[in-house]
């Protein structure tokens, strides 16, 4: 894969660095380690935040470094500093002299048949300064003129660009360049008195090009109005355990959470999971098909290649009902005897990495979703979700709603607020009952934690219908 000579020139500077010095530091720093890399990147980001009628925020921000790691059995010695030299390197590599001397043999480079899934352009290049503000200005006054309860709107705009390459000891390299843009817009409405709120937001790994095209901003209004606007006709959620028809794309947050998180390489290696030692059993109901997949084209979650220079699959975690695998990183796929899935991920160079989801959904099925509505005689339609938290060692689950409605007879009804869905991943999965055929992943908008690090991430199902769900209400 071929990339633009101006961007390796942010990583290596004269008389700092040079690939030949960062190749040789890199051998001499991990000789004695069964795994680990030189992780250089270069980023610069920025961020426009429009709220109360004027720009509020206008931030700009670049920043360069390495993090060197060394992996011993377990144990794993790392350092990281904010400045790209040989100096810096070799001094970070006196960490490394801390570690066991492997045991074993030097693990294997990555595999090389990676593919380029985005532009190696800068997304903060292309359009002026003025043009990104002049954008949200005319969001905030098109929003306003949309309906006459409109009483706040916040809209925001932002981009990272990222160049990172991958040194290892035995002369493996790789680089990869990432843009990464999202916009949002948030809406108050108030009647009555009342007061609610609607929000929309999308991006990918693209340019800001679409964003600013006048049918796709204008999506984003309408659809954080409209949700706003059904929040001002809600009323009390009900309270206790009941059918829930999740909507398809975002409520796949759910599912990332609920499941997701179990099913990553570390708890399992460590037994901490809720799915640890289940590989081949049934963990979920028929029809129900969970993947991870970084290598879709452009995707929020997709990478090129992993923060350890693997590149990223399709990974099938629970196939018709049955578990069947992990998503690993390096080292969790070394100590389990697996290959790595392309999931070793960190939030920037002053972090390790971790197994981490990419784009994580389940696969359409045959159900209309009409019909999965007729079939459900009392219980609530969640169309879109706020935050949510799992522990994982149990796999119980909490999330709001920050949409949804009563179902009564097969019919929705009434908008509800403060809806909750509490559960656990392990059973969630075994009470779904129909699989529309309208998957879809989300817009564009998903940030994952874990460990202190936030990365960027994707979610995505069709229509599900699940019995016996707790939801804890207002009423």
């Amino acid at each position: 894969m071929t990339h633009t000579p101006d961007a390796r020139s942010l990583l290596y500077r004269p008389g700092l660095l040079t690939p030949d010095e960062a190749k040789r530091l890199t051998a001499t720093a991990l000789g004695a380690c069964e795994d680990g890399e030189l992780y250089l990147q270069f980023i610069a980001s920025e961020s426009f935040g429009f709220d109360d009628g004027r720009l509020k925020t206008a931030d700009y921000s670049r920043d360069a470094g390495f993090g060197l790691r060394g992996v011993s059995g377990e144990m794993t010695g790392f350092a990281h500093a904010n400045e790209i030299s040989a100096a810096a390197i070799a001094r970070a590599g006196e960490t490394l002299k801390l570690l066991d001397p492997a045991k074993t043999a030097p693990a294997a480079a990555p595999r090389q048949n990676n593919r380029h899934l985005y532009t190696d352009a800068s997304p903060l290049d292309a359009i002026p300064f003025a043009a990104k503000v002049k954008l949200l200005e005319t969001i905030d006054a098109a929003a306003r003129a949309r309906d006459p309860r409109v009483a706040q709107v916040s809209a925001s705009l932002a981009a990272s660009w990222s160049v990172v390459e991958i040194v290892r000891a035995d002369g493996f390299v790789a680089q990869d360049v990432r843009p990464l843009v999202r916009l949002n817009v948030s809406i108050v409405a108030e009647q009555n008195g009342r007061r609610e709120t609607g929000s929309f937001g999308l991006g990918g790994r693209r340019l800001y090009d679409d964003l600013f095209e006048e049918g796709t901003w204008n999506r984003a209004i309408d659809s954080a109005l409209a949700q706003a606007l059904v929040n001002l006709e809600s009323v009390d959620a009900p309270a206790g355990e009941m059918t829930v028809l999740l909507g398809p794309g975002w409520p796949g947050v759910l599912l990332h959470e609920a499941v997701g998180h179990g099913l990553e390489g570390d708890f399992n290696r460590k037994g901490t999971s809720a799915f640890s030692g289940r590989i081949g059993e049934r963990v979920a109901a028929p029809g129900v098909t969970v993947v991870d997949d970084g290598s879709i084209p452009g995707r929020r979650g997709s990478l090129t290649i992993d923060d350890e220079g693997t590149p990223t699959e399709e990974t099938v975690l629970i196939e018709d009902g049955v578990l069947k695998g992990y998503i690993h990183d390096r080292m969790s796929a070394r100590l389990m005897g697996l290959a790595p899935t392309g999931n070793g991920r960190r939030e920037s160079y002053a972090h390790a990495p971790m197994p981490r989801m990419t784009n994580t959904f389940m696969r359409g099925g045959n159900d209309d979703p009409a019909e999965l509505l007729s079939r459900v005689k009392n219980g609530i339609f969640a169309k879109s979700f706020g935050g949510g938290q799992v522990d994982i060692t149990s796999g119980k689950f909490v999330f709001s709603c920050t949409e949804a409605y009563r179902v009564e007879n097969g019919k929705l009804g009434a908008p509800i607020k403060g809806a909750t869905l509490i559960g656990d991943g392990p059973s969630v999965l075994t009470r779904v009952t129909g699989i529309g055929h309208d998957m879809a992943l989300d817009e564009g908008v998903g940030v994952c934690g874990k460990g202190g690090q936030s990365v960027p991430a994707g979610v995505g199902q069709p229509t599900l219908l699940v019995e016996g769900l707790t939801v804890g209400g207002t009423a």
